[in-house]
């Protein structure tokens, strides 16, 4: 008998596959990643754009400009990741802004949307490494991620991604 109150197992044809939008060039790639493998699972993609807290506090009325701004940056990059998903899969995606530190943001949706299953990234593509987001969640001490994360090369080729998904 299973617990109620417990997390419920999710049907593998509804899973839903979290892509963080940001401005580097390997987030298309997690993006058409995350896209296939829901097209061919028939699951469902999230887009998650995390807008950095504000740090002006005693400037109050900058300190709301500078947020306006950033979400209407956040709103417009969800709206062109949406896009590049609904071409593919045919569907449109959800989207979430959140505002805060990427990790701690990106747990705290795991936990409040247990539907999440797979956390899609992409590595980076310069000589710095891996990529922020990679970095983050595989540094000494990250916190562990209660769901597996996939992350594919960021130098892939539509041909490539297609071919993998």
């Amino acid at each position: 008998m299973s617990d109620p109150g417990g997390p419920q197992p999710i049907s593998p044809s509804r899973r839903k596959f979290l892509v963080v939008v940001d401005q580097t060039p390997e987030c298309a790639v997690a993006l058409r990643f995350a896209s296939r493998r829901a097209q061919h699972t028939g699951g469902i993609v999230t887009l998650l754009y995390i807008v950095p807290p504000a740090d002006f506090q005693q400037w109050a009325g900058v300190e709301r400009v500078m947020r306006e701004e950033a979400h209407q940056e956040a709103e417009r990059a969800l709206y062109e990741a949406a896009k590049a998903v609904n071409d593919i899969v045919g569907a449109t995606p959800e989207l979430v802004i959140r505002e805060g530190r990427p990790a701690e943001e990106i747990l705290g949706l795991l936990k409040e949307d247990r539907a999440l299953a797979i956390l899609v990234l992409a590595s980076g593509i310069s000589k710095e490494g891996p990529g922020p987001l990679v970095s983050l969640i595989s540094a000494p001490g990250a916190n562990a991620y209660p769901i597996p994360v996939t992350v594919v090369p960021g130098t892939l080729t539509d041909e490539q991604v297609d071919a993998l998904a």
